[in-house]
């Protein structure tokens, strides 16, 4: 998976649109194997990421979990202790 693509499910608050939109450009570079496409290309670019936000929103709305919500910060925490604790062997 992608590093810069976040867990989005199972947040309090939930996801936001930018949030959403932000993971499926991401997603859409990573596939294309490109952050800036050509003019030729953008149009199916821009689409490309508008289809997998759709498909990300439905697929949140869908997902059921009976696990209590993470805490964004909390897991932000967990992720910079990671690091630091990836990036301090190195």
């Amino acid at each position: 998976m992608c590093r810069n693509i976040r867990t989005l499910h199972n947040f309090e608050p939930a996801a936001t649109p930018d949030e959403v939109y932000a993971a499926a450009l991401q997603y859409v570079r990573k596939v294309s194997g490109t952050s800036k496409p050509s003019a030729a290309n953008q149009p199916a670019f821009d689409a490309a990421v508008e289809e997998v936000a759709h498909a990300t929103r439905h697929l949140l709305a869908a997902l059921v979990t009976h696990a209590p919500p993470k805490n964004r910060e909390e897991e932000a925490i967990k992720a910079r202790a990671r690091a630091e604790k990836r990036y301090a062997s190195a």
